[in-house]
This record gives C-alpha cells, structure tokens and sequence, in this order.
C-alpha cells in the first residue's frame, strides 16, 4: 500500500485483504475491465496499484449491481447463491455469502453452531491462521440451519448451546491413534484443521470425557 498525496494506492493483494474476496474473483473482474468498467491502475515500483478510495466505491456499486436480480426474485433471502461452488473463501467472503456480519464467522470459529462446516483450507499467517471455506460448503449450511435463508440470517426460536463437531473430531483421532499421547493428538489435529495445540488439549479433554 501507497500513499500518494494523501491518497491510498493498492496493489491486487491489498484489494484481496480489503474486499475479502478471493485472487480468482479480482483477477476476473480485472480480466472484464472493458464491461464493468473496472477503475484504471497506476503503475508504482513497476506494479499495479489502484486508488483504493476510487476502486472500493466502484466495488460497491458492481457488487449491489450483480445481485439485483437475485434480491428482486427473492427479497427476504440474504444467502448469495452466485459464484463459483468450489471457490475458497476467506471469513470476511463468507460473511458475505451467508449475509451476517463478519464477526459472526469470528465466533463460529470459536463455538461452531451444529452443521458448521470443517475448513476446506487452512492458511497459516504470521500470528494466527485463516479458515477457508467453499460456497458449497455454506450454501449446504444455510440450508440446513433454519433462519439463514431469510432476512436476518438468525434461527427462529430460542437458542441452545450447538455441540462443538471438533469434540467429534478429537474422539475419532484418538481412537485412530490409541498409541500417540494426547499432546501429540493435539499437535496433528492443530496441523491439519487449524488452531492452537492448546486449544486442541481442550478438546481432547472434553472428548475423553464423553467418550
């Protein structure tokens, strides 16, 4: 990111991290630049940038332009049924596919409501990791979790504590793996799905005891 008279010049990546959309969808709307009239770069340190001000009101507007049609057919509906099904989405694009505020993907991630899908892929940044998730993945979530294909995207009624699925999860590899130590369960599970070994040990605690 530059600063330039006083104004923000981005480069692709910074318009990933702000929009929350993925490489794919940014290249292709760079790619449809002459239909959707797609701001023009400027080049900085011989790569592209775009005046972050002008790019994020031009988004705006696409992207309230490209779901008309769907809100129209269906005005109650905030679930986005548009995209690629396999497309792996940050939290912040999930949120937007399931029309709740991000933070409530933050809190998914930590008490997962029943159904809530295991991420498809796994990203480990500097200080902590991101989750990623298909549209396939939430479609069939909102689907099964009454609430999210109305306005809102709460479930009617009153709500219970969902069980945690990765209490599941730590049950079936310490049966997978009765010669490993619960540390070294807690250290594989933290690998392969995300998260902290510490809060791994905590799982596998909770599940021994239901076990």
């Amino acid at each position: 990111m530059h600063t330039i008279d006083g104004r923000q010049w981005a480069t692709r990546e910074d318009l990933i991290e702000s929009s929350g959309y993925s490489r794919t969808t940014i290249a292709d709307l760079w790619r449809d630049r002459e239909t959707n009239g797609h701001p023009q770069p400027r080049v900085i340190d011989r790569a592209m940038h775009w005046d972050l001000e002008e790019w994020t009101h031009w988004f705006e507007q696409h992207r309230q332009q490209a779901s008309a049609p769907a809100s129209r057919s269906a005005p109650a509906s905030r679930v986005d049924r548009s995209g690629d099904p396999d497309e792996l989405l940050p939290p912040a694009a999930q949120a937007r596919v399931l029309g709740v505020d991000p933070s409530r993907i933050t809190q998914y991630g930590k008490k997962p409501p029943e159904g809530w899908p295991a991420p498809a892929h796994v990203e480990q940044l500097a200080t902590r990791t991101r989750e990623y998730r298909t549209r396939r993945q939430l479609w069939q979530f909102a689907d099964n979790s009454p609430g999210f294909g109305t306005a809102g995207g709460r479930p009617s009624g009153p709500t219970a504590k969902a069980p945690d699925p990765r209490v599941r999860q730590a049950a079936l590899a310490l049966k997978a793996a009765p010669d490993m130590k619960p540390g070294e369960v807690a250290a594989a599970l933290a690998q392969q799905h995300g998260g902290s070994v510490h809060t791994w040990k905590r799982i596998i605690t909770e599940a021994r005891k239901t076990a």
